[in-house]
């Protein structure tokens, strides 16, 4: 809003101001898509609308087709919602590993897998890749902050995470129960 009235005063201005201001306006519109992009990604709006399956196959088309690695998305045509606050945050565990394997793996492939055992969910998302490096046998090293993220929140679930990895590829795989103590918790306190 600042910048557009400068540019029906470009004329008295130096060519390069007002070169300046028309690259300035266009960065911002820019910046101000790729800020509803990323918010969106975060927590799309279909999500709460028709749940995490629907939710995670709308994502996966623009996913393949920004990074042109084909995802195979197995989920029973059956699987019942779950409280959004664990829909999202499997869906962001996805999110966070499909991002992953797409800066780091080299893979071409990938697999996530959702099943409902019971009051379990299971989350299997697995790639192709190099695998993560690590010491010898030693754990993992290098663990960043989207790992570790992940980690955290499964464990503020009550559940477990685990990650296996070698030169054939990684697996990273998260169970949770889904109605949590914490899950039941907040729905009481809501209600």
């Amino acid at each position: 809003m600042n910048l557009n009235p400068l540019t029906s005063d470009s004329a008295k201005l130096p060519p390069s101001a007002a070169k300046t201001i028309k690259e300035s306006i266009g960065f911002v519109k820019e910046l101000s898509n790729q800020l509803r992009t990323i918010s969106h990604l975060l927590h799309p709006p279909l999500l709460d609308e028709v749940g995490l399956s629907s939710g995670l196959r709308v994502f996966l088309e623009g996913f393949e087709e920004r990074s042109k690695i084909k995802v195979d998305l197995d989920i029973p045509s059956n699987f019942e919602r779950l409280p959004s606050e664990l829909e999202t945050a499997i869906f962001r565990i996805v999110q966070e590993c499909l991002t992953n394997i797409h800066r780091h793996s080299g893979s071409r492939v990938a697999g996530i897998r959702l099943t409902r055992d019971g009051n379990e969910v299971k989350v299997e998302v697995s790639d192709k890749g190099k695998g993560m490096l690590s010491g010898g046998n030693g754990p993992h090293r290098g663990v960043g902050v989207g790992i570790q993220g992940m980690r955290e929140r499964i464990t503020h679930f009550g559940g477990r995470f685990e990650i296996r990895s070698d030169k054939k590829g990684t697996t990273v795989l998260a169970s949770v129960p889904a109605q949590s103590p914490s899950i039941q918790t907040a729905t009481r306190t809501d209600s």
